[in-house]
């Protein structure tokens, strides 16, 4: 869901942080002017600022069959975008799509954002921009210890789980067709692909 690193110039005029060298206190000093930002590797990144239908459709999908499953084993918390989550390195400031905290870790979940590393994070790739998903997002989230992350590509119709192994993602499998993505790290939950994609027409 975001469309490429950005220049300063793009933003009101003052004494912005040189490209690599953002931090989420400049992020937070981004006056509100309607659009969406991350922050990583020290980059400051503009997100998209309306998501496409199936996006939506897609998304909302996937939070009711996760929402339900957690609240139905009380497992913890499920948020989507937009929430802000901080992670380590660096403090870098991201907005997943969804995330799910479990309710151990549930003391990561503060007054203005989530500081620390969601259990489970799923992104929606734009089509404009998959590689952010699929690798700076990838990198991130492997570094900062998300144990399991979903890349959902409503494209292709497809959902990659991968779940972090001494330190690096495995995928435990992609998913497409008629089949149910599965988690590893939530056992039971599972999804139905056909469910999940809007039928085509």
């Amino acid at each position: 869901m975001v469309l490429k690193a950005i220049s300063t110039k793009a933003l009101p005029l003052r004494q912005w942080p040189a490209p690599g060298e953002w931090t989420y206190e400049d992020y937070l000093a981004i006056p509100d002017d309607g659009n969406r930002y991350e922050v990583i590797y020290g980059e400051l990144y503009l997100m998209s600022p309306a998501p496409t239908p199936i996006h939506q459709l897609v998304s909302a999908e996937l939070m009711y069959m996760l929402q339900t499953f957690i609240k139905k084993n009380h497992l913890g918390v499920v948020l989507g975008a937009p929430c802000d989550v901080i992670l380590d390195p660096g403090g870098t400031p991201v907005e997943p799509d969804i995330l799910f905290i479990t309710r151990a870790r549930t003391h990561i979940i503060a007054n203005k954002n989530i500081s620390g590393a969601p259990d489970m994070i799923m992104e929606i790739l734009s089509p404009s921009n998959p590689e952010h998903d699929r690798i700076t997002k990838f990198n991130l989230y492997q570094e900062s210890g998300v144990k399991e992350y979903w890349i959902v590509d409503p494209q292709a119709r497809t959902i990659e789980v991968l779940v972090l192994r001494e330190g690096k993602y495995a995928q435990v499998g992609r998913f497409e067709g008629d089949a149910q993505a599965r988690s590893d790290l939530l056992k039971d939950f599972q999804v139905a692909l056909t469910e999940v994609f809007p039928a085509k027409e």
